[in-house]
């Protein structure tokens, strides 16, 4: 479970080198500047409705998002415990829209149906494969296809698919992930710490970069603003 005050969502934005990031009830958009450490912040923290008005009265207006996965199109899957909604979140505007949701997981992404992940996800990122996404519940992780709607491969433990996390705070858990604009590399975060790790879609030779290391010293844009102040 996501530490109060830290992140526990993001997304990859249409706008290169674009993030957003999730806290609690709140959110930021980021330049993370990928590649390079001079990352800043764009707007935020603020509250989602005052960011995406087609949120308010929804569970994600009112308690926020924990989990986060960009597709196409300014598009991107958002879920809150055992809800889930495709959102239309219209960088740099007011326009933001709801496509379909919120509705419960399992009728989403029916194959998830009497999994550990009908109950909520932990964190996710986008392939470069396709529409092929990374989920995360736990110690476990699902490879899926949005598109085609389907599990790509069985459910398996994180230390499996991932070995480079063995040995890691990661090998037991993630609170958000996002892609990188950066070719097959994803960004990882747990409580204090964070990963950038360069994957081998559906594979498993993946290797961590530069090591696990502290958020705030390594992303200025963060600082005061983690762990957010209830």
């Amino acid at each position: 479970m996501t530490k109060p005050g830290y992140i526990n969502a993001a997304f990859r934005s249409s706008f290169n080198g674009e993030a957003y990031l999730f806290i609690d009830d709140k959110y930021v958009l980021v330049d993370y500047a990928p590649g390079t450490g001079d990352d800043k912040l764009l707007n935020g923290p603020l509250p989602l409705p005052a960011g995406f008005k087609s949120l308010d009265g929804t569970v994600f207006g009112t308690y926020g998002v924990d989990c986060a996965f960009d597709t196409d199109n300014d598009e991107a899957f958002i879920f809150y415990e055992n809800f889930t909604a495709l959102i239309n979140y219209a960088p740099h505007t007011y326009n933001d829209k709801i496509i379909s949701g919120p509705k419960k997981i399992s009728d989403m992404f029916p194959f998830f149906k009497g999994t550990v992940f009908e109950n909520g996800i932990d964190a996710a990122f986008r392939s470069t494969k396709e529409k092929e996404v990374y989920l995360f519940k736990g110690d476990l992780y699902a490879r899926i296809d949005y598109g085609k709607n389907y599990l790509v491969q069985s459910i398996k433990n994180i230390s499996t698919g991932f070995p480079c996390f063995t040995g890691t705070v990661f090998e037991n858990g993630v609170d958000a992930a996002f892609a990188s604009h950066r070719t097959n590399e994803a960004y990882f975060f747990k409580g204090d710490y964070y990963a950038l790790v360069k994957i081998s879609p559906g594979g498993i030779d993946d290797y961590i970069i530069g090591g696990v290391k502290p958020i705030l010293e390594n992303w200025p844009s963060l600082r005061g603003i983690i762990p957010q102040k209830s």
